[in-house]
């Protein structure tokens, strides 16, 4: 169950979590635990298992975990696969419900972006101190949660950490929306979690920026010129909706679809990504860097 507190006027101020979303997150954990017994049984490694459904060992470790929610047509391929005689395919439905309950379990000023990315068709990010959220591993999440003040309970990291791990299913989709990202060379440079989280970070940037429709580059330290120095923003397409900007700080944050303002914002990301280096040498860069360490 949410903490309470009480604001200046005397208002209740939930500080945490619903409390059916725990019963979200046991629902998860709880198919999770199915799909490793299954596997197990078939005498398959997540390695395996993942080849044979088209999805990396990373995720189908998190799925088992309950870190990430499972796409329902997984668990429909999983069902025939592991012959779970429907075990699996039953639960399609009721992910689908539970994943718009898990929804909640972003911070309230973050839930309206989120909506807007599920159904996005074209996404567009420039991050100046982090990985951007999409690409972050599930231990660089983790560190930066572990790392906020004030400090988070062990219930809410894990719950953030899951709702974060969830978003990255839109890297997964087909048709692919198109996704490309403009991140800061300091970011690179920056070993939040330790040595080898960011390891493991800079490995995740490579093999995302590999995949076709995904562009991924840095902005160097060196450049005499920079279009970027007002802070990281996004730039967000949904389906059937014209651009939306998104910039956030702190606990705020905001997204913007006046037509001026967002056609300045893609002015100004057009330039980012003409200033930065090209997505090749840009991998080039992140690969010098994972050697470094």
């Amino acid at each position: 169950m949410g903490a309470v507190r009480k604001s200046e006027s005397g208002e209740d101020i939930r500080t945490e979590l619903p409390e059916d979303l725990g019963e979200v997150s046991d629902f998860f954990r709880a198919i999770g635990k199915q799909i490793k017994l299954l596997r197990e049984r078939a005498g398959l490694t997540q390695k395996e298992l993942g080849e044979l459904v088209g999805y990396g060992e990373r995720l189908i470790s998190s799925v088992e975990r309950g870190v990430r929610t499972p796409q329902p047509e997984l668990l429909v391929a999983l069902d025939k696969l592991l012959n779970a005689g429907g075990l699996l395919a039953i639960a399609a439905d009721d992910v689908k419900s539970a994943r718009n309950k898990a929804r909640l379990r972003h911070p309230a000023w973050f839930q309206g972006y989120v909506s807007l990315e599920e159904i996005a068709i074209e996404h567009h990010d420039y991050t100046t101190l982090l990985i951007p959220g999409l690409l972050q591993t599930e231990a660089y999440a983790r560190a930066i949660y572990e790392m906020r003040q004030p400090t988070l309970s062990e219930e809410v990291i894990e719950t953030r950490v899951a709702a974060r791990m969830a978003r990255q299913e839109i890297l997964t989709r087909w048709p692919r929306a198109t996704f490309s990202w403009v991140i800061d060379e300091s970011v690179l440079m920056r070993p939040l979690g330790g040595r080898a989280v960011l390891r493991e970070q800079l490995q995740r940037l490579l093999d995302v920026g590999n995949i076709r429709g995904m562009s991924i580059q840095i902005m160097p330290l060196d450049r005499t010129e920079h279009a970027g120095l007002g802070g990281a923003f996004i730039l967000i397409t949904p389906k059937g909706q014209s651009q939306h900007g998104y910039i956030e700080a702190q606990t705020s944050s905001r997204l913007i679809n006046d037509p001026d303002e967002v056609r300045t914002m893609n002015t100004r990301y057009g330039t980012l990504r003409a200033q930065a280096c090209s997505p090749q040498d840009s991998l080039a860069l992140i690969e010098k860097r994972l050697g470094e360490l």
